[in-house]
């Protein structure tokens, strides 16, 4: 599945570079919607995605904080 190499590829990475990661994905998020709102988006799922990989990489870096 390519949800859990994605996980187990965060996992492999220190805080500081999950941190930058998550802001990439938040910039790519905030360009998606923009895109959205301006009818230039032609795969909406997309969005759906990038917000998914936002939550892993939040959950990854709690785990991380916790041990």
């Amino acid at each position: 599945m390519k949800s859990n190499q994605y996980v187990n590829e965060l996992k492999g990475k220190t805080a500081s570079e999950l941190s930058e990661e998550l802001v990439a994905a938040k910039k790519e998020l905030f360009n998606l919607r923009f895109q959205n709102a301006t009818n230039q988006l032609d795969n909406t799922g997309r969005i759906r995605e990038v917000r998914k990989n936002i939550a892993r990489i939040q959950t990854v870096l709690t785990e991380k904080s916790k041990a």
